[in-house]
């Protein structure tokens, strides 16, 4: 066999191998992280018949936002997956971009079946938005000219009601809303490549939350029975921020375990001077925001 049509017979053999690993392996995954979610979250409380819960109006749309950022991240890992099996630009930018969908709809699925909870309007139509924020960038150029990246720091709400906003620093960073702040990094050179604009630097629009005791107000009942009414204490609002950012994607190297690295880290925002917009109209100058 000549030397061309040996090496496209290799290259064949290996795709199809890594093909199977991923249609193997994402089986196995999903139905182990379905099966795990059912018995750690679910199978202690009584199942009902499928139904929906709105919880649109809670904690100011941040969970909604969280959705949106899982499905557009998971997406781009399993665009970068589909390519690394050898599926055509179109197959990888859809189905890959989808997994974040297909995985958060099959949470919501539990949900809608669980007495405790419902499927979500508001869950679905975010996980949506974040798979086509990535499909589409992915169709369109190839590569992710707009991020979806995540920041936090740590709130003084926390420590008033840990039960629901952590009890820990790990679990604060999940669950403290006041604490989060998710961006929409732009990267300008890839829009106008011939201009003299840092190729990785962005400007980042962020989005977060302060003053959340709670999803709709900040009167709660502790394990005790005892109340709590934090209304006039904190004023519950929406605050904005714009900030440069450093996107790692657009560095130039030949390590194949700093590609991944930067990826990764990417789903990051890069700390930076932060100017930002208050829930009652006040602006504020952050030297670095995390």
């Amino acid at each position: 066999m000549i030397f061309g049509l040996s090496a496209f017979a290799a290259d064949s053999t290996m795709y199809k191998k890594r093909k199977a690993w991923v249609i193997g392996g994402n089986v196995v995954a999903y139905s182990a992280t379905m099966t795990g979610l059912y018995s750690l979250w679910y199978k202690d409380h009584p199942l009902t018949s499928f139904h929906f819960f709105n919880d649109n109006a809670e904690w100011n749309q941040m969970d909604k936002v969280g959705h949106v950022y899982s499905c557009y991240y998971e997406g781009v890992l399993g665009i970068k997956m589909m390519k690394w099996a050898g599926y055509n630009h179109r197959t990888s930018s859809i189905v890959g971009g989808a997994y974040g969908f297909f995985i958060q709809t099959g949470v919501e699925v539990l949900d809608g079946f669980s007495e405790a909870w419902g499927a979500s309007t508001g869950d679905l139509l975010a996980n949506a938005l974040g798979s086509g924020l990535v499909i589409g960038q992915s169709l369109a150029w190839d590569e992710q000219r707009i991020w979806m990246k995540y920041s936090y720091s740590p709130s003084r709400y926390a420590s008033i009601r840990p039960d629901l906003l952590g009890t820990n620093a790990i679990e604060r960073v999940f669950k403290d809303y006041n604490g989060q702040t998710y961006w929409l990094s732009v990267n300008p050179h890839a829009f106008a490549p011939e201009s003299a604009w840092p190729r990785w630097l962005n400007i980042s629009i962020g989005y977060g939350v302060n003053g959340l005791l709670g999803g709709m107000d900040n009167i709660f009942e502790d394990q005790n029975g005892q109340v709590f009414d934090y209304s006039g204490a904190f004023h519950r609002g929406r605050e904005w921020y714009i900030s440069p950012d450093i996107d790692l994607s657009r560095i130039r190297t030949d390590s194949k375990a700093l590609k991944v690295a930067f990826t990764l880290l990417n789903s990051l925002k890069f700390p930076m001077p932060t100017l930002g917009y208050g829930p009652q109209g006040e602006w504020s100058f952050y030297p670095i925001k995390f």
